[in-house]
């Protein structure tokens, strides 16, 4: 496998909370996080790391942003996208640059399209009644 796997939105919670050094990183566009919301961890005592994914993004790139919120090689990483396509790139791009604990969040923040090709219904971080805001 090229990263550390695939996890649920409720795993990767229940690590953030139970691992002091586990971080989440959300990748999606400043326009997603507005319009749709994101994470909520303070109840945790945490807060989501922001590092917006483009295609464009180089692995060193990525080492340094998350380098610069603290992530060592060996920080277990969650990543979070929508759906968790872009985190599953972030995941395996990290995993080149060295970190051995990238994580994809599997279903992302809203989940796939459902039958009526709305997003937030099938699956996801809002689906499974984890914490979120919007701003």
């Amino acid at each position: 496998m090229n990263y550390a796997g695939d996890v649920s939105p409720t795993a990767a919670y229940h690590a953030l909370q139970h691992d002091s050094a586990a971080i989440l990183v959300d990748v999606r566009t400043p326009a997603e996080l507005s319009h749709v919301g994101l994470p909520n961890l303070d109840s945790i005592g945490k807060g989501v790391a922001l590092i917006q994914w483009h295609p464009e993004i180089t692995q060193d790139q990525l080492v340094n942003a998350l380098a610069s919120v603290g992530a060592e090689p060996d920080t277990p990483v969650y990543f979070l996208c929508r759906s968790g396509a872009r985190s599953l790139n972030a995941a395996v791009l990290a995993t080149h640059g060295g970190y051995t604990k990238a994580y994809n969040i599997s279903g992302g923040f809203e989940g796939p399209l459902d039958h009526q090709g709305h997003r937030g219904a099938v699956a996801g971080w809002k689906t499974e009644g984890l914490p979120w805001r919007q701003s």
